[in-house]
């Protein structure tokens, strides 16, 4: 099942299934994780992220030729940092440059798998860790690179959590439909260029291992979502760097997921 949120015609913001068009089946949680139907079918008038993030955990280095176009070394752990979730923004949403970037305007893409957790989870082994996750859909860990490297004290949480900085969507997949989450087709486009194409099998740490990682005496709540990292090709290592510019597209596309589409103003 596909799962979105968004805006209808009147306002309201509303849960819907399998959308088609501008239309979704309507839905409501029914509080063990599964999904009813109401029987109305509201027009979508403007998407939400899937889903509305009580915590955003971020991978870092996670992808094998990433890391080798990067220079660095393989991390023995998974390197851990946060976004803020007032950052999450839509499908169709703008990423906003921000004007504290103006001096030093170097904000960047990074396609994501993003995993949704279902339910409660702490102290999870890597057999069961699966079990715990509600659905997955496409992401960007939008960065503004010079803000990451040299403002935030050697944290990347600065330069991550800029509003619009986090695009989730369009639609969450359920857990059911993708057994697999280490075998699924990732790729960036940027107005027609293809600038990213993996697979998350190039991860270096499973999503099993990543959710047991995280969960080890943390409590990981209902509807946290995990970045898992993104693959070979980001801006700042191209020569020369290509940054994001007003009117850009920015396009993430996942096998079984779908397109992830925001203009950049």
């Amino acid at each position: 099942m596909k799962i979105v949120r968004f805006i209808d015609s009147e306002g309201t913001v509303r849960l819907g299934a399998d959308p088609e068009g501008d239309r979704a089946n309507e839905v409501i949680e029914t509080g063990d994780g599964g999904y009813a139907p109401t029987g109305a079918q509201p027009r979508i008038e403007r998407f939400l992220a899937p889903v509305a993030p009580y915590a955003v955990f971020c991978i870092g280095l996670n992808y094998r030729r990433h890391a080798a176009e990067t220079g660095l070394d393989l991390p023995a752990y998974p390197v851990l940092f946060m976004k803020n979730p007032a950052s999450v923004i839509g499908h169709g949403e703008n990423i906003v440059l921000p004007e504290s970037c103006r001096q030093n305007p170097q904000v960047d893409y990074e396609a994501e798998l993003a995993v949704v957790i279902g339910r409660a989870a702490r102290n999870i082994s890597e057999e069961n860790a699966l079990e715990y996750v509600k659905g997955y859909t496409a992401g960007n860990d939008v960065s503004a690179r010079w803000w990451q490297k040299n403002a935030g004290g050697g944290q990347w949480i600065r330069g991550k959590s800029f509003d619009t900085f986090c695009p989730l969507g369009p639609v969450m997949v359920t857990a059911d439909e993708i057994p697999d989450p280490d075998s699924l087709d990732i790729a960036c486009m940027v107005n027609n260029g293809i600038m990213q194409q993996s697979n998350t099998s190039d991860m270096i740490f499973s999503v099993s291992r990543l959710i047991a990682y995280l969960s080890e005496d943390t409590t990981l709540l209902p509807d946290t979502v995990i970045m898992t990292g993104t693959p070979e090709g980001v801006g700042f290592v191209r020569d020369p760097a290509v940054y994001l510019e007003p009117r850009d597209r920015v396009t993430v596309e996942i096998e079984k997921i779908g397109l992830l589409e925001n203009p950049v103003v």
